[in-house]
């Protein structure tokens, strides 16, 4: 059977046989919304992974500007150790100091790269829950995310960096969420230029799911396992994106998460798009290689919970902003995300 078949027969008789499940949502925290943004606040740029360029820096500063923002950050931002953007102390230092400064209304991570996980443990999370605000970027920044929500309670938001294309698709959500928030806010996905089947929007288990977003990048999800910034995935909507992974990777990272049980009491998985994650050409194994669609199958067609591929967010110009920590629901029939609540307030 060729592999387009397979997948077009396995999303048919998933969808027709998977029961739809709501499930309660569940929180370990007492939840902190941090204060939405306005235009001419002022957004502190931090880089607490890999490090940046001047050019780099003065797109992230132009993009927010654009937005409306004044924008803030200091000397540090340029900090170069090895394939870090200074010492674990050092970005560490930058996270905690733009928290306690009370002139910066919001913080916004240059790019991710790696890092974050390293300095979890420098954060003052006290400072950090007493000063919430909005803190937003992707990649490796989930497990700053996760870490804070973790500890903290305060809502994070998996969302553009400060390097990302802030075109109208992505403007639009970052907006919606975190400046003129409403609820019962429907995220659709935009339509990829690409239309191969990794671009694309696809069911995997047909139904609906209600519960808190958490999530992030793949990779840095399955770091978190077994350490205290991880999150409980009993009634989550769990959200992936990845990029750059072979299928056996992703095979290797979702079978984590399975054996792990972090999908066994999970409301539903919504993943975004997995870019540059087919075989590689070059791979002499490649024509025998699974598919990414036939590993996402294979791995999360039989958890009995609606899964969706393909969804707006991830390594893409057109991003959704997703707050992690609401209340949402997921419904992989008309293929969206609805926020229950209000993220900021």
């Amino acid at each position: 059977m060729r592999r387009r078949d397979f997948i077009k027969s396995v999303s048919t008789a998933v969808a027709l046989t998977a029961v739809p499940n709501i499930y309660p949502a569940v929180s370990t925290k007492e939840k902190i919304k941090p204060p939405r943004l306005k235009p001419g606040d002022t957004l502190g740029l931090i880089s607490p992974g890999s490090y940046i360029s001047e050019d780099e820096l003065k797109e992230s500063k132009n993009n927010l500007e654009k937005l409306g923002y004044n924008v803030f950050f200091t000397e540090k931002i340029l900090s170069r150790y090895g394939y870090l953007a200074g010492t674990d102390e050092e970005r560490a230092d930058e996270v905690n100091s733009m928290f306690a400064n009370k002139k910066i209304n919001g913080i916004v991570c240059t790019r991710g790269g790696y890092g974050c996980a390293r300095i979890l443990p420098l954060l003052n999370y006290e400072l950090i829950k007493n000063n919430p605000k909005v803190l937003i970027g992707y990649s490796d920044i989930t497990a700053l995310l996760n870490g804070i929500y973790s500890k903290t309670g305060l809502v994070t938001f998996h969302g553009p960096v400060g390097i990302s294309s802030f075109n109208e698709f992505s403007v639009t959500y970052f907006d919606e969420m975190l400046v003129h928030p409403f609820k019962d806010l429907i995220l659709i996905s935009a339509k990829e230029e690409n239309e191969i089947d990794e671009n694309k929007v696809i069911t995997i288990v047909s139904g609906k799911a209600v519960g808190e977003l958490v999530g992030g990048n793949l990779s840095l999800v399955n770091s978190l396992i077994g350490t205290k910034y991880d999150f409980n995935g009993e009634g989550k909507i769990i959200f992936l994106e990845e990029i750059g992974e072979e299928p056996y990777r992703i095979d290797r990272m979702l079978t984590q998460l399975i054996q792990s049980g972090k999908f066994d009491k999970a409301a539903g998985i919504a993943m975004g798009v997995f870019k540059d994650c087919g075989p590689k050409e070059k791979d002499p194994s490649f024509s025998k290689s699974f598919s990414l669609l036939e590993v996402l199958f294979d791995r999360l067609a039989n958890l009995n919970i609606p899964v969706i591929y393909g969804l707006s967010f991830g390594h893409i110009k057109n991003k959704f902003t997703l707050p992690i920590g609401i209340k949402a629901e997921l419904d992989t029939i008309n293929q969206t995300i609805t926020l229950l609540e209000n993220s900021v307030i």
